[in-house]
């Protein structure tokens, strides 16, 4: 594997690290700013509203400078981030530093997944991003259950400093072993930017945003749900992220590998589990073992929507794949933001820890009906032999998850 892979794969665990390890830490760090379990959320929702902002702003940006200046920069803003979260001295503080390290998230593996497949044969060029992306999903099997680990026996701002340390060895590696390319010619955003007129485009980006915004309404609150209502330890938050982030790897192998032979099917199945497992965890958050099993398939069930929805999102954005992969990323993140919102209103509105579980299963029901929505106007506008299901356009381009 060419190093420059090493430093961009990284630099993608550092920014999974941090974009989940929060969730993990909120009681350490509401309880140190002395706020509320639903505003220390916030942290949640401010980097995900960063993250739908950042990645079309910096994608942009990027078409012109060259990608490795544009790489660099994007790693020194998410250092700069995690070290104000690490030293913030009040929560506002805080919550500055968590959307400027956002900023950096959307075009990070836009731009990142362009360079690796760049830097190999074109025959090797998926596996390049693949192993790019590595570091993302590592860093939700180990990065955060070790972040929370550190947090909570050493204090969170260690586990941000220690990010911010993580940032500084990718932003070295991008500077040695990245090779210095152009910049991007030829980028007309103005056309990129009709795409989004496509009905079916918006309609699988707010599938992207309900449907995952799902696993965020249970996911943001696991700690005070698994402590006060399961009854864990504090320290068993971290093994319970364990299985989270096993789940997260399994759900997007099974739904990588169906989404090219039956997209929308495999959108149906794991939407419509996913709400009743979402459901049903209002009830097994009550009981150790069944909130265990109950977590990991919320990861597996949440992460097999991904491969399909980035899919449907880039055949859908005819001509457009650059931006569109940009503002899935931030329609990701959206839905995040959005259920940590929910979940902490039902929270404060004093419906208990179990009540963001059905703010989720709502959420992935509606994203249920919008698939079945978007199938029926797909079949009403098909080109005369097109298969049923098949996209209009040929173009092909590899799907990236978030």
């Amino acid at each position: 594997m060419p190093l420059a892979l090493v430093a961009l794969a990284i630099g993608a665990f550092g920014i999974g690290t941090t974009e989940f390890v929060i969730m993990g830490l909120l009681p350490e760090v509401a309880a140190d700013f002395g706020v509320s379990i639903p505003t220390a959320g916030y942290l949640v929702t401010g980097y995900a509203l960063g993250v739908m902002l950042g990645a079309p702003v910096m994608t942009a940006l990027g078409t012109r400078i060259s990608r490795k200046r544009m790489l660099m920069l994007l790693m020194g803003l998410f250092v700069v981030g995690n070290l104000l979260s690490a030293l913030a001295p009040s929560f506002g503080l805080m919550l500055t530093g968590r959307v400027v390290a956002s900023l950096t998230h959307g075009a990070f593996f836009g731009i990142g997944s362009v360079v690796a497949a760049d830097l190999v044969a074109p025959d090797k060029r998926a596996g390049a991003i693949a192993s790019m992306f590595t570091g993302l999903t590592v860093a939700n099997v180990v990065g955060v259950p070790l972040g929370t680990l550190v947090g909570q026996s050493a204090g969170w701002r260690v586990t941000f400093g220690i990010v911010a340390a993580l940032g500084v060895v990718g932003l070295a590696g991008v500077a040695k072993f990245v090779p210095d390319m152009p910049k991007p010619e030829g980028v007309r955003l103005r056309h990129e930017l009709a795409a989004l007129k496509n009905a079916q485009v918006l309609l699988a980006m707010a599938m992207t945003v309900l449907g995952f915004g799902g696993v965020f309404a249970a996911i943001t609150y696991i700690a005070p749900m698994m402590t006060q209502v399961a009854g864990f330890a504090d320290g068993s938050v971290t093994w319970l992220l364990v299985l989270f982030g096993l789940g997260m790897v399994g759900g997007n192998i099974v739904g990588g590998r169906y989404a090219d032979r039956a997209l929308m099917p495999m959108l149906y199945v794991s939407l419509g589990a996913l709400a009743v497992v979402l459901a049903l965890f209002t009830l097994t958050a009550h009981h150790k073992l069944a909130a265990a099993v109950t977590i990991t398939l919320v990861g597996a069930l949440g992460f097999a929507t991904v491969p399909p929805l980035q899919k449907r999102v880039l055949d859908q954005a005819h001509g457009a794949p650059t931006l569109a992969s940009a503002l899935n990323i931030g329609a990701f993140n959206l839905g995040n933001a959005l259920s940590a919102w929910l979940g902490g209103l039902v929270i404060a509105a004093g419906l208990g820890y179990t009540a963001p579980n059905w703010v989720g299963a709502a959420l992935a029901a509606a994203a249920l009906v919008l698939a079945f929505v978007s199938a029926a106007l797909e079949r009403r506008t098909e080109a005369p032999g097109t298969a049923p299901g098949e996209p209009v356009s040929t173009e092909r381009p590899t799907a990236i998850t978030h």
